[in-house]
């Protein structure tokens, strides 16, 4: 697939324990939201057979900081799956504050079988799901 699918949209909470000495959030934070927020759109998209029968890994993230995030911050990510080959996804993801991007993260990720723990290919039925209109 070559078309980007749809933003999926998924808010984070700012936790006190997410901010670090300097007053804001801690760099290390972004990519346990990024995490929720891939897994989040897997889950909106899954059957409840296919969410447990899968997972997914990161294999790289590449993040750019744009601006500092702080406790009362209403954060919400928006998710862009660019594109499926086999096991891999490249996702886009867009931390933002309202209009504003704070982070913006590239990753890329495999899908595992849940028993096996062995990459599997997402089957083209799941993948089309994804890339509905």
């Amino acid at each position: 697939m070559t078309d980007a699918a749809l933003p999926f949209r998924f808010a984070l909470p700012v936790a006190n324990e997410d901010i670090d000495h300097m007053g804001h959030v801690n760099n290390a934070v972004y990519l346990k939201w990024v995490q929720a927020a891939v897994v989040g759109h897997w889950a909106k998209l899954a059957t409840p057979q296919e969410f447990a029968e899968h997972l997914w890994i990161a294999l790289r993230h590449e993040i750019d900081y744009r601006k500092p995030a702080f406790v009362d911050d209403n954060i919400v990510a928006n998710v862009v799956l660019d594109s499926v080959r086999g096991a891999r996804a490249w996702y886009s993801t867009f931390i933002m504050r309202g209009e504003e991007v704070i982070a913006e993260v590239k990753s890329t990720w495999c899908c595992i079988d849940a028993e096996t723990k062995t990459p599997v290919r997402i089957a083209r039925d799941i993948v089309t799901r994804f890339f509905e209109r």
